[in-house]
C-alpha cells in the first residue's frame, strides 16, 4: 500500500486548483479566471487500490511583494517542505519567465522528488510544449515530465502512475471515501467566494473574502442554516457585489446553494448572504493569520 503526499507549485492560472479537482472528481478548491484564486493549501485526497495520494493545492507564485502575496509565497515555499513528492505545474501556453525561475530555485532547495506537468496542452502550439519541456530539462534534469491537460482530463492517468511509484510505503492517513480535510466553514467560505469572483473578477479581483459567522443546525426541522458575509475593503465596492436591485448577490447566492447542497445530503438548506466592508483588510496582519494557512 502506498500513501503519498504530493505538493503542488507553479505560476498563477497554470492549472493547479483544476488539477486536484480532477483527480479527486470533486469540486476541492475553488478555480476561476483570475489568477492567484487559491489563497490556502488546499488538500484534495484520492484513494484507490494502490493506496492514497493527498494533494495540496499551493497558492499561484506571483513576484510581488504586496502583504498578501507576500504571504501566499510563504505558504506555496512551506507546503514543499512537508512533502514526498512535488508535482510542478507550467502553463504550456505562456513562456517561461522569471517566475518559473524563482519557482525552479524553490523546487531545488526542497530536495525532493519532482514530476512536471506541462498542462493546457490541448490548447497549446507544439513548439510551445517544447519550449516548456526544454525549460525544464535544462533546470531540473531529473525532472519526469509529462504533458497534460486537467480541465479535458488528458495525461493525467500517467500522472497518476509515476506518483505512485515515487510515493512510500504506509497506510492511509485519512478514511477511504475523504476528498479533503477541509472544515466545513472553510469549504462554503471558498464556494462563495469563488462564486462572487467568478460573477464579479473584473471589478474586484482580490479584495474580497468570505466570513461564515454562523452554521447552525436545526434537528427539529431538519435545516443547516448558514449566515455569510462578503467583505471588501470600501464602501463604494459593497454595490458591484450586491448589483442593481440586488441582481448580483442573488446569483451568487443561487450558484452557491446549488454547490453548498450536496455537503449536506437529506438536510434543508438556508443560506443569509450579505456584504460588509472592512477597509483594508489585506494590510492586516492579524486578519491574515487568521485567513491564510
Amino acid at each position: 500500500m502506498k500513501c503519498g503526499t504530493v505538493a503542488i507549485i507553479g505560476r498563477p492560472s497554470s492549472g493547479k486548483s483544476t488539477m486536484v479537482n480532477t483527480i479527486v472528481e470533486m469540486p476541492v478548491s475553488i478555480t476561476a479566471r483570475t489568477p492567484q484564486t487559491t489563497r490556502n493549501a488546499i488538500r484534495g485526497i484520492y484513494t484507490e487500490d494502490r493506496g492514497q495520494l493527498i494533494f495540496t493545492d499551493t497558492p499561484g507564485y506571483h513576484l510581488n511583494d504586496q502583504s498578501l502575496n507576500l504571504r501566499l509565497q510563504q505558504i506555496a515555499v512551506a507546503s514543499l517542505k512537508e512533502t514526498d513528492i512535488i508535482l510542478y505545474m507550467i502553463d504550456s501556453t505562456r513562456a517561461p519567465g522569471l517566475e518559473e525561475l524563482a519557482i525552479v530555485e524553490i523546487i531545488k532547495k526542497a530536495h525532493r522528488p519532482v514530476v512536471c506537468a506541462l498542462n493546457k496542452c490541448d490548447l497549446a502550439r507544439t513548439d510551445k510544449i517544447e519550449e516548456a519541456r526544454s525549460f525544464v530539462n535544462e533546470q531540473i534534469p531529473d525532472a519526469v515530465t509529462f504533458e497534460t491537460s486537467a480541465k479535458k482530463d488528458k495525461g493525467i492517468d500517467d500522472l497518476l502512475i509515476k506518483l505512485y511509484e515515487l510515493s512510500p510505503e504506509g497506510e492511509m492517513l485519512y478514511p477511504a471515501d475523504s476528498y479533503t480535510d477541509q472544515p466545513v466553514e472553510f469549504r462554503i467560505s471558498e464556494i462563495i467566494r469563488g462564486n462572487t469572483i467568478s460573477l464579479v473578477s473584473q471589478e474586484l479581483p482580490h479584495a474580497i473574502y468570505v466570513e461564515v459567522s454562523d452554521l447552525e443546525h436545526r434537528e427539529e426541522a431538519n435545516e443547516i442554516w448558514v449566515r455569510a458575509f462578503i467583505i471588501v475593503e470600501r464602501e463604494s465596492q459593497k454595490g458591484i457585489i450586491v448589483g442593481k436591485g440586488g441582481a448580483n448577490i442573488k446569483k451568487i447566492r443561487v450558484s452557491s446553494f446549488k454547490a453548498i447542497k450536496p455537503i449536506f445530503p437529506g438536510k434543508k438548506l438556508q443560506l443569509d448572504l450579505r456584504v460588509k466592508a472592512q477597509p483594508k483588510w489585506r494590510h492586516n496582519q492579524i486578519l491574515l493569520d487568521k485567513l491564510l494557512t
